[in-house]
């Protein structure tokens, strides 16, 4: 049996650690701290708007996450070519989160699967409920698109996408517990692994996304803490079945 995964994502304005709350810059935190002994992956994202930072602040951030940390690093942000994907592995990255730049060019999907693999590939999808069920959202969740999640997810994995990383913008920040409906509609659609965020604020909350059919939980506001809350996550998994790595 596969093991589910725990992973922190971490939010970089213009070089700087914040967490986030309905995709708006929340809280900055003074100093970057991630214990990357005992997650299983790391996100790192840049949500630096256009003009109001330099993208050699994020790649900084890049580069010293690469270089101490040991599990897998997936980056993302501002990604519209294989030049941004080129420069981000040159970093660091071990994979590439994709949103905006593949809702303006699918294509972009397979050009990285083609030239990385598809394990390298991270399709991100905002969505927010509409009258209909959900929509995805794109340019920081400011942009409707028209499409509905599952539907984007399926062809996200058909271009080449290896992975789904499905973001609930209302849950956002919220600590309320993950969309699971959300989460149910996306994970039945495909076959890859399904990663969700946006509103975990207890370890039972990790417990429903597992449930709901998710192959990792993430989180961003409640990692930023100690080696010891992260092992008691795990612990309380394993004592309600579910398979993680102790």
């Amino acid at each position: 049996m596969l093991r589910k995964r725990l992973i922190t994502v971490l939010t970089f304005n213009n070089g700087t650690l914040f967490r986030t709350k309905l995709f708006q810059p929340d809280y900055r935190y003074t100093h970057n701290f991630v214990d990357a002994w005992s997650i299983d992956e790391i996100v790192i994202l840049d949500v630096t708007r256009p003009g109001q930072g330099e993208r050699r602040n994020f790649l900084d951030v890049v580069t010293r996450f690469a270089h101490d940390c040991f599990v897998p690093l997936a980056v993302g942000g501002g990604i519209r070519s294989l030049d941004d994907v080129r420069e981000l592995m040159a970093a660091g990255a071990d994979k590439v989160v994709v949103n905006t730049g593949a809702v303006e060019r699918p294509d972009l999907i397979t050009e990285i699967a083609r030239q990385y693999g598809s394990q390298c590939v991270v399709l991100s999808i905002d969505a927010r409920r509409n009258d209909d069920g959900y929509e995805v959202v794109s340019h920081f969740a400011s942009r409707p698109t028209g499409h509905d999640p599952a539907e984007w997810a399926v062809r996200g994995e058909a271009l080449g996408a290896g992975e789904v990383l499905v973001t609930s913008v209302e849950r956002d920040g919220a600590l309320q517990g993950y969309d699971l409906a959300l989460a149910r509609h996306v994970a039945e659609a495909v076959t890859i692994p399904v990663l969700i965020l946006g509103g975990a604020g207890s370890w039972k909350h990790f417990a429903d996304g597992f449930a709901a059919g998710a192959s990792a939980a993430c989180t961003q506001n409640i990692y930023h803490f100690t080696e010891s809350a992260i092992a008691s996550a795990k612990k309380y998994l394993a004592k309600q079945g579910v398979p993680v790595r102790i």
